[in-house]
């Protein structure tokens, strides 16, 4: 297991490109059950998500390779594995997309119901009630989702809403299964987020018939067959709006080239909110660089709701960034009532946070030093290391097992950029205990290598007298940990 060793205060200078987008790979992936040909992906990111779902993939049967250049090519076996045991699915949630292809392929399918980050209840309700209505008998048994279609599925109006409105992997999954029934499926209230839009115009590639995508309203025209294709998927705006904020929260000019902006205007609007300068273009975004000492980011108020509003996969760092503001800020979550574990980190750091219900009260500025934090969930963990960037001292994030599964590589590319983040083994022999620069100086350094922790010499034993005093206990020699490990 490894942990990320950081030393704050420093600013980082420079430009970096974003990975195709985790949340909408992995749907398209599900998606390649669909046909026995062929379907190429270009960019798919190397995460440990991505990693996992072609697990998922090989259970059922489907082929795949990874070129040098990173292309991504993935086959569906003639008569697809219908069973998606435990094993497979109870490390990532977006396993439970195989549900629907497979049950459209061949008219059966048993899946686990999925594992993933703790972030709260996220049933498969919606998933259930949407193959109920394109005709098939579902019904769970010792934590598996059985669904069958004898004679095959079939088109059918319905609402997919829920109490906490669209559900974005249900409208995907009922999507996939509706482009093989018979007949006509129209979803409404459907989820608008740019990773359905994508996932449809993948299927609509394959030879799918979806028109309607990016409204709450989903027409699907069943059709036969499909084919294979090659699709790139979109940027990822959560890993671009990420890091934006690492620019943002260290004052610092980085540009963020390769990104959508028109996917992430609720962060840009709320940057503008914050003071806090930055330009945009077609497929960049790019901070200003300003002391943030001396130039506090303005308080805000922000609520996690479906696209396009600002997204939940985005609340944890940009609570990590209001600690840095002058004043009271507000963050109110409805996607995931609980996503919140974060908040008991930061503070330990010495954020002033207090949660009421929904929400959380961030009082700034905040002077955050560094200490040992633990990475509960994905996003939870990225606010960690942005926390980390500006704290005073050395910052140690345990469990980045986490933040592998949607960040590529996050430690080289934010010491690239000049952040002095290492990726060490997390046992007690690789500690640093070095000490960030004074705080009113923020220097740009070079990333080098972790040294590694040097042997304990033996501490001399005091001269005896009346009453004997134990040996000094040997001390540790400090370990400074600069750049990364790949």
């Amino acid at each position: 297991m490894d942990k990320f060793v950081i030393e704050g205060g420093r600013r980082l200078e420079g430009s970096v490109r974003v990975s195709g987008s985790k949340n909408a790979v992995l749907p398209v992936l599900a998606a390649t059950l669909l046909t026995d040909e062929p379907v190429v992906i270009p960019n798919a990111p190397d995460v440990s998500d991505v990693r996992q779902m072609l697990k998922v993939l090989e259970g059922l049967g489907s082929k795949w390779e990874r070129s040098s250049e990173g292309v991504l090519t993935v086959r569906s076996a003639p008569v697809p594995h219908n069973e998606a045991g435990w094993d497979c699915v109870r490390k990532m949630r977006g396993s439970v997309a195989v549900l629907g292809p497979v049950l459209a392929r061949t008219q059966h399918a048993r899946v686990s119901l999925p594992g993933g980050c703790v972030i709260g209840v996220r049933p498969v309700d919606l998933h259930i009630k949407g193959m109920r209505a394109l005709g098939a008998t579902v019904e769970l048994d010792s934590g598996d989702i059985i669904a069958t279609a004898t004679g095959g599925l079939r088109g059918e109006e319905m609402y997919l809403g829920g109490a906490q409105g669209p559900t974005v992997l249900g409208t995907a999954n009922v999507m996939m299964a509706a482009t093989l029934a018979r007949g006509r499926t129209v979803i409404h209230g459907a989820a608008c987020e740019p990773e359905v839009v994508d996932l449809g115009e993948c299927l609509n590639k394959m030879g799918a018939r979806i028109s309607g995508l990016g409204s709450p309203r989903i027409e699907i025209e069943g059709v036969d067959r499909l084919h294979g294709c090659t699709h790139s998927v979109i940027p990822d705006r959560i890993e671009a709006g990420t890091l934006v904020i690492a620019g943002s929260i260290t004052g610092s000019r980085v540009r963020v080239d390769g990104c959508r902006p028109d996917h992430l205007m609720i962060l840009l609007e709320r940057l503008r909110e914050a003071g806090l300068p930055h330009q945009f273009g077609t497929d960049w975004i790019e901070t200003g660089a300003f002391d943030i000492r001396r130039k506090r980011p303005k308080p805000t108020d922000v609520t996690t709701l479906p696209h396009p509003a600002f997204p939940t996969d985005l609340q944890a760092q940009w609570m990590a960034l209001m600690t840095m503001a002058d004043g009271m800020s507000l963050v109110t979550e409805t996607i995931f009532t609980d996503r919140y574990m974060h908040v008991s980190e930061l503070m330990r750091m010495g954020a002033n946070i207090r949660r009421q219900g929904a929400s959380s009260i961030v009082m700034g500025p905040g002077h955050l030093k560094g200490t040992q934090v633990m990475a509960s969930d994905l996003r939870a963990s990225a606010a960690l290391v942005l926390a980390g960037l500006v704290a005073e001292g050395t910052t140690e994030v345990h469990r980045v097992y986490h933040i592998d599964r949607g960040y590529a590589r996050i430690e080289a590319r934010l010491a690239e950029l000049g952040a002095c983040i290492a990726r060490v083994d997390d046992h007690p022999d690789a500690i640093a205990t070095d000490t960030a620069p004074a705080p009113d100086v923020i220097v740009p350094v070079r990333a080098a290598k972790v040294a590694k922790p040097a042997k304990p010499a033996p501490a001399k034993a005091s001269a005896p007298k009346a009453q004997p005093k134990p040996a000094a206990k040997p001390a540790k020699a400090p370990v400074k940990a600069r750049g990364t490990r790949r």
